[in-house]
């Protein structure tokens, strides 16, 4: 999938490309370190482009997105979950965390990634048992199923990985 393309909703993943989706979950962490080991402060607040958000600010989304869509991966295991709570990503960005040091976001993604990928790879053992489980996410106005919530976050991780990489050559 291309990286620099919005995320395809409407296609069928197969197991291969979900496969391929729980390693890049797995490896965001290992990606995002070798972009921003040694990053300076001013660097942090660099954008990829005008009125974007800035390094920082990408990788504390990075943590907010992916703690929700961790607890979403749960909710659909554990419960009958019928609706994703929904969250404000920008709101989110805009408080007053926005601009602590990024360290404790790249922590935060590393624990959570670690429990994740193992949870998604045992799913992708069973996938006529987990793979439909779905919600309604009011956000996209339509029930996002397992196997798009791991194909849209392996997507989604690299994608910000590029942002940053983008950022950090001005």
């Amino acid at each position: 999938m291309n990286q620099a393309q919005a995320f395809d909703f409407d296609k069928d993943y197969s197991i291969e490309e979900l496969l391929q989706a729980v390693i890049a979950i797995k490896e965001l962490p290992n990606q995002l370190a070798k972009v921003i080991t040694g990053l300076a402060d001013e660097d942090a607040g660099k954008q990829y482009r005008e009125g974007s958000w800035t390094v920082r600010q990408i990788i504390h989304h990075l943590a907010d997105s992916h703690m929700n869509a961790f607890i979403r991966t749960k909710h659909l295991l554990a419960q009958d979950a019928d609706s994703f709570q929904p969250y404000d990503q920008d709101i989110w960005n805009s408080l007053m965390d926005k601009d602590y040091n990024q360290e404790a976001s790249f922590m935060i993604l590393l624990g959570i990634h670690q429990r994740w990928s193992l949870i998604l790879l045992e799913c992708l053992k069973q996938p006529e048992k987990y793979l439909a489980l779905s919600a309604y996410h009011p956000e996209h106005k339509k029930n996002i199923s397992l196997a798009q919530l791991i194909a849209l976050y392996g997507w989604h991780g690299s994608h910000h990985v590029m942002q940053i990489q983008e950022a950090l050559k001005k």
